[in-house]
């Protein structure tokens, strides 16, 4: 269901109006207005029905000061060096190359109230269009994207209810088919460990207990994440200077969390982990105890970085396509920015469970 736009002081409704009105964004309904013939007969005709049933007169105003806006292409993401991301920035930078736009990248560090900074500092700028990361934007930052007046393209998520183009692939789909592959295999005492638990990691978790419950199937222990305190702790003794939020995609944290959940389960025979360097902790703590993977525990991550085939076993995780995604936001704005945008609104790119040895107890399987 869509947000009920704001009118303007005066009563009168506004280009956003029009735009949920005809179920497009507000961008599309700009150049319908400033130029017809850029936009496609359907998506005007339903442009032009909204205009009618709104009685919308054209703020001249704002169209002059929309014609000032930048090349700046505003790119927010949660970590500029976290492996998840640089991918998806090395397929943004590849699809903006030889055009005039340029980027601008915002950190998030995956703090909602940063995110709400960067993107006041951003629309201030008037850039020529934003992608950002995630769908979980707090009020505010969801208010400035929707009145940003240019293309806004969400990114690495899936949602029902965009800001105007999402491009991504869904969270509890890809948790529910890992833990299917796990069942499938013949794992039943299967632990799910995140380290530090956000809304992406949450619908994972979600599509895990479905899974679980679909096979009849209970969770062994409930050790899912670690405190702020707690990975502030680890990031202390570690004395490795990075920042806390970070700490949940440490190996070193894999294997603490690993050893909690053997405490609480003895029983447990696999584990799947919210990204694959906490995999890949679990592995390097098998190893030091003389578990047997697969046999005796099964292993999968997220997110399937190059790591995953080359460890001994090979491990197997979620490949998520985050160059892609960079690639395909890109290539989403460029053709808005024209008025030749007619993809739908909700693109899901999917994802893949690459089954290697630590989880093959059955051989080669195909979930």
């Amino acid at each position: 269901m869509r947000r009920p736009r704001k009118s303007r002081g005066d009563g009168r409704p506004t280009i956003a109006d029009v735009a949920a009105r005809a179920g497009v964004g507000a961008i599309t309904v700009s150049r319908a207005l400033r130029n017809p013939a850029q936009v496609s007969a359907t998506l005007r005709a339903l442009i032009d029905e909204a205009v009618r049933e709104l009685n919308y007169v054209p703020d001249l105003h704002a169209r002059a000061l929309a014609s000032t806006r930048t090349d700046v292409l505003a790119v927010l993401v949660p970590s500029l060096s976290h492996t998840v991301f640089t991918d998806v920035l090395r397929g943004i930078y590849d699809g903006v190359d030889g055009t005039k736009l340029h980027v601008q990248l915002g950190n998030t560090r995956f703090d909602p109230q940063e995110e709400e900074r960067l993107l006041a500092g951003f629309v201030r700028q008037k850039p020529s269009a934003i992608i950002v990361s995630g769908v979980d934007q707090t009020p505010a930052s969801r208010r400035m994207l929707e009145e940003a007046g240019c293309p806004v393209v969400q990114i690495m998520d899936v949602t029902d209810d965009p800001i105007q183009v999402v491009i991504g692939f869904r969270h509890r789909e890809a948790g529910r088919r890992m833990t299917e592959h796990l069942i499938q295999q013949g794992y039943r005492s299967i632990a799910f460990i995140s380290g530090w638990m956000s809304g992406r990691s949450l619908e994972r978790l979600y599509g895990y207990q479905e899974a679980l419950a679909a096979a009849g199937l209970s969770e062994p222990c409930k050790v899912h994440s670690l405190s702020k305190d707690e990975l502030t702790a680890l990031a202390s003794r570690a004395d490795s200077g990075v920042p806390p939020f970070l700490e949940f995609s440490r190996p070193s944290l894999g294997r603490e969390m690993f050893r909690r959940a053997k405490e609480l389960a003895p029983g447990l025979d696999a584990v799947f982990c919210n990204n694959d360097s906490l995999a890949l902790g679990v592995l390097f703590e098998c190893h030091a105890q003389g578990i047997r993977v697969p046999e005796d525990i099964g292993i999968a991550g997220f997110n399937d970085l190059d790591f995953m085939d080359a460890c001994y076993p090979s491990l197997s995780s979620v490949r998520t396509h985050r160059y892609r995604n960079g690639y395909a936001a890109v290539t989403a704005v460029r053709q808005m920015l024209q008025g030749s945008y007619e993809g739908p609104r909700v693109v899901d790119l999917g994802v893949e469970v690459m089954a290697r040895q630590s989880t093959l107890r059955r051989g080669p399987d195909r979930a």
